[in-house]
C-alpha cells in the first residue's frame, strides 16, 4: 500500500488517532552526558508492556540515511542502529517483551515486489553514477571546489540489506552483543525478555510478529489487556495491528514529513539538486565545518484504540437482517482496503486512495451488505459470493470513475501550465531590471577584503558570461513557443490505453498483458487469480502463511467488471509448502549488479551468457509509468523466476560452497535474552548448566509469555566476556545474561486463530 497516501488519507480523515510522542533528552552536566533513566514512570503516561521492532525500517535509514550524511563504513552503521533502538527503548520503556524481528526469507509473493525494489534500486544508483560523472567533470572544468570523489568500492549497495549476505550475519552478531550489553548494563532493560528473530529465521518481521502475538493471544495465560507497541513505517503495519483484535495497540513511527529537503549527492550541501549544483563555498571547504542538517525526526504514536472508535461510529450500520458484530465488520474494513493496496497484488485500476477510494469502498460495502446475508471475512476466511456484489457494484461505476479522473487530471495540467507561465513572466519582468549577468555559487560578489583565488578566472567568468548570453537567447526562443506550449513542459507519456474512452478494456489487455482485444477467458483467468491473491493476503493477516510457494503471476490487476463468478475459487492453499534458503531468495531478488553479495560460483550464472538462467537477470529493463509521474510510481517489467528452473541450475554448485556461505544458508530459529532480575532465570541457568543435549526442548512459561527453548551454540558463559564485533565499544564483562534458542507454541495446520475480542479486556 502506498504509505505516503494512505497515511496522508488516514490522519485527515481521522487526526485524533496521532499523538506526539514525550521524549526525554539527556542532559548535560559540566560537560557530562547524563542518561535517562528508564526505570522511572513513563511521561506518555502509559506504562508499555511490549514493544516490538520491524528492524528493517531501522537498518535501511541508519545505513543510507536520506537527510543526513551517511556512516562511514559499517561499524558506524551499527552504532547508529543501537542508537536508534535505545531512543525508541527510552520513548516507550517496554516493561515485558522486547522483541527485534529482521526480515528473514519472505514468500514468493513478496519476493516478486522484493526482486522489483532490488532491480530499480540497481538501475538507479547506475544511473545517478554516470550523472555525478558528468557533472563532476563540468564543474572541475570550470574551477569548482568539490569533495573528494568516493574511491570505487565505497559506495553502500542497499541490496545487502537482504538475508543471506555478509553484512545480515554481522548485524546479527552485533545486536547479539548489544542485547549482551544493554541486559547487563541498564537498569532499564531490568528483567525482560529480549527476543531476536534474525534474518535466517524465514519471515517477514512484521509477519513474525503478528505470528509471536497470535500465538502468545491463543494461551490460557495470556492478558487480554497487554499493552503492545509496534515500531514501523509501513501503511499494512495499522492494518495488521487491526486484525489482533487486541484493545491496546500503538504503532510507533518518524513523524510523516512530505517533501523533505535533501543534500545534494555532488557537494553534500541543502538548498540545491545535482543539476544545480555549483560546487563547494570556499569557505566551507577550507575550514573543514560540517554542514548543518536537519533535526532529529520526532516520533509520534498512531493510537489504533482510537482508531477502532473512529471505525465502531463509521461502520455502523442499523436494522442488518442478521446480528451486527463491529470485530466482523472490522476485519471487513481491512480486507476492503487489500483492494486499494498492498505487497502481494497490484492494486485495481479503479482504485486509488487520493481519489478516496476507501470511502468508496465503504460505501458501497454498507449498501450491499444489506443484501449479502453476512459479512464478507470470518477469522482470515472470505465468502466470496458476498464479494461478488461489491465488485459488481463497483464495477458499474469504474467507467464514470476513469472519466472523471481523466477531467481531473487535466485540470491539474491546466493549472500547472498557467502557473509556470506566470513565474516564467513573473521571471521575466524582473530580469528587465536587473543585470544581464550575475556570478553565483563560489563566483558571486563578495566583500572587498574576502580574498579567493580561481585557476584562469577571466576565462571561468568569460565562459559563464557566453553561458549566460546563449540562455537569454533561449529564453527568447522559448518565450516563441509559450503562445503555444512551453517547451519546459514535462513530456507527457503517451497512454494508449485511454481508460477514460470506450473500449479502455480491450485496449488494456493488448496492451499490458499483450492478449488478443477479444479473449475475454484470460480476462476471467486473470480476475481468479487475483482473487485468489485477495484471499491469500487475507489469510496471512490472520492465520500465518497459507503457502511460501503462491504468487500473483501477473504485472497488473484486472477490472472489478472482471470479477464474474467468483464464488468458485478455491480459498485453500497447498499445504507443507517451505521457504526458499536464505541464498536461494538472493539468486531470486537480485540484480547482476549485487552479484558480490551471493557466492562467487553462483553469481556467474547472473552474468554469464550460457547460463540456464541467464534470462532471470536482465540488465536493462522497461519501467512502465502505466498513466503515473515519477518512475517510482510504475511497473518493472521483470521476468518472474521460475522455481523449479532456478533450483536445477544451482543443484550443481552447491558443493562449491564455503563453510561459512553453508552456514549462512541454513534456517535459524528466535534467541531469547534474560538476565538475572527475570523470575525464570535460574530454570534457564540449570537448562545451561546442564548441557546434556542441544536437540532437546523444554516448555516454558516467563511471566505469562509461553513457548519452547534449546541450548544456544553462542551462549555466553556466564560470568564470561563478549568482545564487541565494533571497533570502540567495550568489551561485555561479568556476564549475566542467559541466551536460548526459542519457539512459538506449535499449533496444527488446520488450528483456527480466532479474529475476535478476548474475555476480560478492561
Amino acid at each position: 500500500m502506498g504509505v505516503p497516501a494512505f497515511f496522508r488519507w488516514l490522519t485527515r480523515k481521522y487526526p485524533s488517532v496521532i499523538v506526539n510522542c514525550i521524549e526525554q533528552k539527556s542532559t548535560d552536566v559540566n560537560g557530562e552526558q547524563i542518561p535517562i533513566d528508564s526505570t522511572l514512570p513513563n511521561p506518555n503516561g502509559i506504562e508499555f508492556d511490549n514493544l516490538y521492532l520491524d528492524m528493517n525500517g531501522i537498518i535501511h535509514p541508519c545505513t543510507h540515511p536520506e537527510n543526513k550524511p551517511a556512516p562511514k563504513d559499517e561499524d558506524e552503521m551499527m552504532i547508529a542502529i543501537f542508537e536508534c533502538i535505545d531512543r525508541l527503548f527510552r520513548i516507550v520503556r517496554p516493561r515485558k517483551v522486547l522483541y527485534m524481528a529482521i526480515d528473514g526469507v519472505a514468500p514468493r509473493a513478496k519476493m516478486n515486489q522484493q526482486r522489483s525494489r532490488r532491480f530499480r534500486a540497481s538501475k538507479e544508483t547506475t544511473e545517478k553514477n554516470e550523472e555525478l560523472a558528468r557533472v563532476r567533470k563540468n564543474l572541475i572544468e570550470a574551477g569548482a571546489i568539490l569533495p573528494p570523489e568516493k574511491q570505487k568500492g565505497e559506495h553502500f549497495d542497499s541490496n545487502c540489506i537482504t538475508p543471506g549476505t555478509p553484512f545480515m550475519d554481522k548485524l546479527s552478531a552485533c545486536l547479539h552483543y548489544y542485547v549482551h550489553d544493554r541486559l547487563n548494563n541498564d537498569p532499564g532493560w531490568k528483567g525482560i525478555k529480549v527476543i531476536l528473530s534474525d534474518a535466517n529465521v524465514p519471515g517477514e518481521g512484521e509477519h513474525k510478529i503478528m505470528d509471536f502475538i497470535r500465538k502468545q493471544r491463543a494461551q490460557p495465560n495470556h492478558d487480554p489487556n497487554t499493552q503492545h507497541v509496534l515500531c514501523g513505517a509501513d501503511a499494512d503495519l495499522i492494518m495488521l495491528g487491526l486484525a489482533t483484535h487486541e484493545p491496546n495497540f500503538t504503532i510507533i513511527r518518524e513523524e510523516f514529513k512530505p517533501n523533505q529537503p535533501r543534500p545534494c549527492d555532488m557537494c553534500g550541501q541543502m538548498g540545491h539538486e545535482i543539476k544545480d549544483c555549483q560546487g563547494l563555498e570556499r569557505e566551507v571547504f577550507n575550514d573543514g565545518s560540517t554542514i548543518e542538517f536537519s533535526a532529529d525526526v520526532q516520533f509520534i504514536f498512531v493510537r489504533l484504540n482510537v482508531l477502532r472508535e473512529y471505525l465502531e461510529r463509521e461502520l455502523e450500520m442499523p436494522n442488518l437482517p442478521f446480528k451486527y458484530e463491529f470485530e466482523r465488520a472490522l476485519d471487513d474494513w481491512v480486507f476492503m482496503c487489500f483492494f486499494v493496496g498492498n505487497d502481494f497484488l497490484p492494486h485495481l485500476p479503479s482504485l486509488e486512495i487520493r481519489e478516496n477510494a476507501i470511502d468508496r469502498l465503504v460505501s458501497l460495502y454498507k449498501k450491499t451488505v444489506y443484501k449479502t446475508g453476512g459479512f464478507l471475512t470470518i477469522n482470515g476466511d472470505v465468502n466470496l459470493e458476498r464479494v461478488q456484489l461489491i465488485m459488481s457494484d463497483l464495477g458499474m461505476a469504474e467507467d464514470e470513475i476513469f472519466k472523471k479522473r481523466q477531467q481531473t487530471e487535466k485540470m491539474f495540467a491546466d493549472r500547472n501550465k498557467l502557473k509556470k507561465r506566470r513565474e516564467k513572466h513573473d521571471k521575466l519582468m524582473r530580469s528587465k531590471s536587473a543585470p544581464s549577468f550575475v556570478l553565483g555559487g563560489q563566483y558571486a560578489p563578495t566583500a572587498p577584503n574576502t580574498a579567493f583565488s580561481i585557476s584562469n578566472p577571466r576565462q571561468t567568468v568569460d565562459d559563464m558570461r557566453r553561458q549566460s548570453v546563449g540562455n537569454e537567447n533561449n529564453q527568447g526562443v522559448k518565450r516563441k513557443r509559450d503562445d503555444n506550449e512551453s517547451s519546459d513542459e514535462e513530456k507527457e507519456t503517451p497512454d494508449e490505453v485511454r481508460l477514460w474512452e470506450d473500449g479502455f478494456k480491450e485496449r488494456y489487455y493488448e496492451s499490458k498483458f499483450d492478449v488478443d482485444r477479444t479473449n475475454s477467458g484470460f480476462r476471467h483467468q486473470v480476475a481468479l487469480e487475483y482473487v485468489r491473491g485477495l484471499c491469500w493476503v487475507l489469510q496471512y493477516y490472520y492465520q500465518g502463511c497459507p503457502s511460501w510457494k503462491w504468487y500473483f503471476p501477473y504485472h497488473y490487476a484486472p477490472f472489478a467488471s472482471d470479477f464474474l463468478n467468483i464464488s468458485a475459487v478455491s480459498t485453500k492453499f497447498e499445504k507443507g509448502t517451505v521457504p526458499f534458503r536464505p541464498l536461494e531468495q538472493l539468486m531470486s531478488v537480485f540484480p547482476a549488479a549485487s552479484s558480490k553479495h551471493v557466492p562467487q560460483p553462483w553469481a556467474v550464472l547472473m552474468s554469464d551468457p550460457e547460463s540456464t538462467i541467464i534470462d532471470f537477470y536482465p540488465v536493462d529493463f522497461k519501467i512502465d509509468l502505466n498513466g503515473k509521474k515519477f518512475a517510482w510510481q510504475g511497473v518493472a517489467l521483470l521476468p518472474f523466476v521460475e522455481e523449479t528452473r532456478l533450483h536445477k541450475a544451482l543443484e550443481p554448485y552447491y558443493d562449491l560452497l564455503t563453510s561459512e556461505e553453508r552456514r549462512r544458508n541454513v534456517k535459524g530459529m528466535d534467541r531469547l535474552y534474560i538476565q538475572q532480575d527475570n523470575s525464570k532465570y535460574g530454570l534457564l541457568k540449570d537448562l545451561y548448566l546442564d548441557k546434556t543435549n542441544y536437540e532437546n526442548s523444554t516448555s516454558v512459561l516467563i511471566d505469562g509469555m509461553e513457548g519452547k527453548v534449546m541450548l544456544a551454540d553462542d551462549c555466553v558463559k556466564i560470568g564470561g566476556s563478549l568482545p564487541s564485533p565494533v571497533m570502540g565499544l567495550n568489551v561485555v564483562r561479568s556476564n549475566q545474561v542467559i541466551c536460548v534458542k526459542f519457539e512459538d507454541p506449535n499449533y496444527g495446520d488446520d488450528f483456527i486463530f480466532e479474529a475476535i475480542r478476548l474475555q476480560g479486556v478492561v
